[in-house]
C-alpha cells in the first residue's frame, strides 16, 4: 500500500527548512495548496534564512497578489541586490494575481542572485501549464493537499517522528481530537507542551496531552473508537452522548478516529484471509501496535466480520457526508453522532 501523501510532502519541506537554515536556497519555489501549514513553513524558513536583518531593506521584498501584477514582480526578480549575495522576493497569495501565469517567462531562465517564493494559499498551480513546469524545473515546486479526517493521527506520529519523538496511538487520537484539522494548532500546541516536559522525553504519552493541552481521554472520539472497537455498547453510547453535546462538536472531530479504527480493522481482517498463520509480531507490524494488544483486534474481527465492517465503513461514510451538510435534515452534530454510533451496534 502506498504511503500517504502528505509523509512525501512533509519529507520534502523538512529538507527545504533544513537548506534553508543551511543558507542553501532554490532560484524558485512554488508553494500551493490547500494545507497552508507546509507552505507558511518553507515560507517562514527562507524568510527567516536568506537575508540577514541589516540587509532586508534593501533586499527583501514583500508583495500580494492582490496589489501587484506580473511586470512588477519580475522587475523585483530582475532587480540585482544591495551589498549583499542574494535579492529575495515573496509574493503572498498569489492566487489572486490575474497574470500570475505570466511568471512563467521569468522562471525559465531566473536570476542566480535572486530567490523567488510565490505562496498560493488554498489553490494549485495547474500542471499543464508553463508556470508550474518552469518553476519545477528551475527550482521546487510543493503542493500541500488538505489531510482527510482519518489521517491526521497519522500525521501527527509523522511530525513527532520528524521532532524526534514517539507518540502513542491514544496521544495521537487526543491531540488530533483537540485541533481537528488544524495542523498548526498542533505544531503550537506540542511546542508549548514539549516546554514542560522533563528534559530528554522520547515518548508522549496520551497523560501528557490530557495534562498539558486540557483535553479528557476518558470522553474522547478516540477512546468512543475504542468502545465501539470492543462493541461495548453502554460505554460507546454514553461517550458519544458526552462529546456530542459540547458545544464545539462537529462531527468530523469523531468520524475521524472511528473511520481510521475499522479501516484498520478491515486492512487486518484482508491480512489474516491471505495470512491465516501470521505471527503476532507480523499482525503487529501490520497494525502499528504493541503485539499485546492483538487480542484486542482478535476480538474486533469476531464482533465485525468483513462483511460487517464494511458496512460499518459504509455508515461511517454516510455520516460523514450528512456531517458535512449533506442531507442531515433538522439533526444537530450531536444527534448524527448518536445516530451513527447506534447504527453501527446495531
Amino acid at each position: 500500500m502506498a504511503a500517504p501523501k502528505y509523509i512525501e510532502t512533509d519529507k520534502l519541506c523538512r529538507q527545504l527548512v533544513d537548506e534553508a537554515r543551511k543558507g542553501i536556497f532554490r532560484p524558485v519555489y512554488l508553494l500551493m495548496g490547500e494545507e497552508p501549514f507546509y507552505v507558511d513553513m518553507v515560507c517562514n524558513a527562507i524568510m527567516a534564512n536568506c537575508i540577514s536583518e541589516d540587509q532586508k531593506d534593501f533586499n527583501e521584498i514583500i508583495c500580494y497578489g492582490s496589489d501587484v501584477d506580473a511586470d512588477k514582480v519580475i522587475t523585483e526578480a530582475r532587480s540585482f541586490p544591495v551589498f549583499s549575495d542574494r535579492r529575495l522576493v515573496v509574493l503572498k497569495e498569489a492566487q489572486a494575481m490575474k497574470d500570475l501565469e505570466m511568471l512563467a517567462t521569468y522562471c525559465e531562465n531566473p536570476l542566480e542572485s535572486t530567490v523567488l517564493v510565490i505562496c498560493m494559499m488554498g489553490a494549485k498551480a495547474d500542471k499543464r501549464k508553463g508556470l508550474y513546469k518552469s518553476a519545477a524545473k528551475a527550482g521546487v515546486a510543493v503542493e500541500s493537499s488538505a489531510l482527510r479526517d482519518y489521517e491526521m493521527s497519522g500525521w501527527i506520529t509523522s511530525f513527532y517522528l520528524g521532532k524526534g519523538l514517539r507518540i502513542s496511538p491514544d496521544a495521537a487520537g487526543l491531540l488530533a481530537e483537540s485541533a481537528g484539522m488544524d495542523l498548526n494548532k498542533v505544531a503550537v500546541e506540542t511546542e508549548k507542551m514539549l516546554k514542560n516536559l522533563p528534559e530528554g522525553t522520547v515518548e508522549v504519552s496520551a497523560a501528557d496531552i490530557e495534562q498539558n493541552i486540557g483535553v479528557s481521554r476518558q470522553y474522547s472520539a478516540f477512546e468512543l473508537s475504542n468502545a465501539l472497537l470492543s462493541h461495548d455498547v453502554a460505554k460507546s453510547l454514553r461517550i458519544a452522548h458526552y462529546i456530542g453535546s459540547s458545544a464545539r462538536f462537529a462531527m468530523p472531530a469523531a468520524v475521524g478516529p472511528v473511520f481510521a479504527q475499522f479501516y484498520k480493522l478491515l486492512r487486518y481482517e484482508a491480512f489474516l484471509m491471505k495470512n491465516p498463520s501470521a505471527s503476532n509480531s507480523d499482525k503487529a507490524a501490520l497494525l502499528g501496535v504493541n503485539p499485546f494488544f492483538i487480542k484486542d483486534y482478535d476480538m474486533a474481527a469476531r464482533w465485525y466480520p468483513v462483511k460487517k465492517c464494511m458496512g460499518v465503513v459504509a455508515i461511517i461514510k454516510e455520516y460523514d457526508f450528512k456531517g458535512k451538510g449533506g442531507n442531515a435534515g433538522e439533526a444537530s452534530p450531536g444527534d448524527l453522532l448518536v445516530e451513527m454510533v447506534t447504527k453501527i451496534l446495531a
